[in-house]
């Protein structure tokens, strides 16, 4: 008599990805999640189906019960029962466009808020993240979480591996299984499913994990006996609804990876996003930082503040979740982004000035690098003598305007002076000398010469070292789409003239046939500062600014999650002889993902919210733009097959007025934080 073979165990669990906006908008997409949990409840209620698992986020259930309270305790029931899995994120962020604060916040408040709702067990779900950041382990062991569940960037992984220490699931055909919810016949629907099993078994052991849902995905009525009548089907496998937790608790760890996850030989990480409307990560840098600013005074001087800051971290990482931040939604939806960082940096301001008011006149408070040499900007309604003037401005004096026993009145509106100060000032000269034609100290030089822009290191020349250069792009919001017969447009040098000289900072202007340069110099600084403003009037463009070495790029270290990461290149890869020809492909890119700060070959570029940079040959460019029309192109040269609806956003284009800003200079890698800090002052002054 023969043996019977044995199934394999499918351990499934019924969710739904829910994205709080991208291709419509906010309101649009809660009032369907409305219906989608009202189901899902009612068919926990019912008994219809065992468990739920609810994308890892608590936003979503906050979202439903704004709108349905009277749900409350029947929720806590069923997180109590174990029916229903929540947390420990407050919103599914994007790893490589949050800070590590920001990230660490989005924990904190996830969990609090989980944990009030009465869950106790927390895996930490990234399923549809453009990518994994290899710090993201690190700090999910600070809060005692010890499993994580990914998709996007695995490339060839198995299905359970070791990850900085976590163990985690690598979903090996993504978290998108809708096919129960299709016009198909159980038999189709059986055969569809041991296709997907069989690819997800070459990468198991003999117990497997099966998501079962989609993006905004209802649960359907009969979802239970069509699993029955699919597995009445299938010979190799048995399928049983139950928890990713009883997944985990079964399963063995053992393959290691320890790096980033951004292979996208398998699935599409969709690196275009990184610069995809450019002005909401310019946004997203500058409330980050002045957020955590506040955060930081406030537990020092304004415990009072509490409420106020966790309120302004919620609309930050309701910003900063992936569709969102990424840059890949409607433009209604990328318009309440835009509101939600003017709300958060009119709370961040104001606590700073309310918690002034209180504290000494002139009192200097520095959270990091004590006693360094500063220069910075301060704001005063009179002269400081020993001050540099740098601009001026009608207004109410900072003082008047948040203090609550005074109301301002006309005679109080008045000329306002920012100022360049001095701080541990050691009595130094100014070594910071500026003419038509070169601007320096005694540690940087930018030269033009014969239309080129020279930069010295000292008394070393980097000739022709800095260009703005410009090309076609057919993609769309999720990838850079390049043109393959495609040439660059290089800048040309049309004049330069001083516009700023003074013994603290000096600066110059260089007019070029693309936009206006501003580039600045402080007295005994190692960084050139450059600040672009023009108006964009050009579609379908990317623009950068590109520095050219003497010798390749092959490694890059870059920050992320506010420490660094190193990345390898291959310097001689060209993306445009690399276009996919068969269905299914993303173009490999030598483009990757920075925070605030990248370094190369000895340079050092910190931008503010300048968020992608790219590598060729013996050069390393920052994005300063992207323009494009569309949030999927379905002939996206650099992708065969769609990421997404192919909504028009003409909003992406990013045309009308636009500003880059980065600073750039020569120094070690290890030194980067210092360098950061002049850029990103963690400096107060009362």
């Amino acid at each position: 008599m023969f043996n019977k073979k044995k199934k394999k165990d499918v351990i499934a669990y019924i969710h739904t990805h829910w994205d709080r906006e991208w291709y419509r908008e906010y309101e649009v997409f809660r009032l369907r999640l409305l219906r989608v949990f009202d189901h899902v409840l009612d068919m926990l209620l019912e008994d219809k189906i065992p468990s739920f698992y609810f994308d890892g986020q608590v936003a979503a259930l906050l979202d439903y019960l704004e709108m349905r309270p009277e749900k409350e305790d029947l929720i806590r029931m069923f997180i109590g029962q174990k029916k229903l899995f929540i947390g420990p994120f407050y919103c599914l962020v994007d790893e490589f466009l949050t800070d590590g604060i920001c990230f660490r916040k989005n924990i904190e408040i996830g969990m609090k808020i989980a944990k009030d709702f009465g869950c106790t067990d927390f895996i930490a779900y990234l399923a549809d993240t453009f990518g994994h950041s290899k710090n993201v382990p690190l700090i999910l062991k600070e809060y005692g979480i010890d499993k994580a569940i990914v998709w996007r960037g695995c490339g060839d992984i198995p299905s359970e591996f070791i990850w900085n220490k976590i163990n985690t699931v690598n979903l090996i055909r993504g978290y998108y299984m809708d096919i129960f919810s299709s016009d198909k016949t159980i038999e189709e629907k059986a055969e569809f499913l041991k296709s997907n099993l069989d690819k997800i078994a070459e990468k198991s052991g003999e117990t497997l994990l099966l998501p079962i849902g989609a993006d905004h995905l209802n649960v359907p009525d009969d979802i239970m006996a069509q699993i029955e009548a699919v597995n009445e089907i299938l010979d190799d496998y048995t399928i049983r609804i139950g928890s990713p937790f009883e997944y985990f608790n079964k399963v063995k760890f053992k393959h290691k990876h320890n790096d980033e996850l951004r292979d996208n030989s398998k699935t599409f990480i969709l690196p275009g996003s990184y610069s995809a409307r450019m002005k909401l990560k310019q946004l997203n840098t500058e409330c980050s930082y002045k957020l955590d600013i506040a955060d930081k005074l406030q537990f020092n001087f304004g415990s009072k503040y509490e409420n106020s800051i966790e309120y302004a971290y919620k609309m930050l990482l309701q910003n900063q979740a992936h569709d969102s931040i990424c840059g890949c939604s409607t433009d209604m939806v990328h318009e309440e982004n835009i509101t939600r960082y003017k709300k958060i940096m009119q709370i961040a301001d104001t606590i700073v000035e309310e918690i002034r008011l209180e504290q000494p006149e002139n009192m200097t408070i520095t959270f990091k690098y004590l006693d360094k040499y500063k220069i910075l900007e301060v704001e005063r309604p009179v002269v400081d003598k020993n001050a540099q003037v740098i601009s001026q401005r009608k207004g109410f004096p900072a003082a008047l305007l948040y203090d609550t026993n005074k109301v301002p009145v006309t005679e109080d509106y008045t000329t306002l002076y920012t100022m360049l100060k001095e701080f541990n000032a050691d009595g130094s000269k100014s070594d910071v000398l500026v003419d038509s034609s070169n601007i320096f100290n005694s540690n940087i030089r930018l030269e033009i010469d014969d239309g080129k822009l020279n930069v010295y290191d000292r008394a070393k020349c980097y000739p022709n070292f800095i260009e703005f250069i410009r090309c076609k792009d057919k993609g769309d919001t999720y990838n850079f789409g390049p043109v393959a017969d495609d040439v660059y447009e290089v800048a040309e040098i049309k004049s330069a003239r001083v516009i700023e000289k003074g013994p603290l900072r000096v600066a110059l202007r260089i007019v070029t046939s693309f936009f206006s340069v501003d580039v600045s110099l402080n007295k005994k600084s190692k960084l050139l500062n450059f600040k672009i403003k023009w108006l964009n009037l050009l579609s379908n463009k990317l623009w950068q600014v590109r520095f050219n070495f003497n010798n390749p790029v092959k490694e890059v270290q870059s920050e992320d999650m506010n420490l660094l990461i190193s990345r390898k290149f291959d310097p001689d890869y060209n993306i445009r002889e690399n276009l996919p020809k068969t269905r299914g492909i993303e173009a490999k890119a030598n483009i990757a993902p920075m925070q605030r700060f990248v370094w190369a070959n000895k340079l050092g570029i910190i931008t503010k919210g300048l968020t992608e940079y790219e590598v060729y040959k013996n050069s390393l460019s920052i994005t300063l733009l992207r323009s494009t029309g569309v949030i999927s192109n379905p002939k996206n040269p650099a992708r065969s097959t769609p990421a997404g609806p192919p909504l028009e956003v003409p909003g992406a284009q990013m045309l009308g007025e636009n500003i880059a800003e980065f600073s750039i200079g020569f120094f070690g890698v290890k030194d980067w934080a210092n360098y950061v800090e002049e850029v990103y002052p963690q400096t107060v002054i009362f």
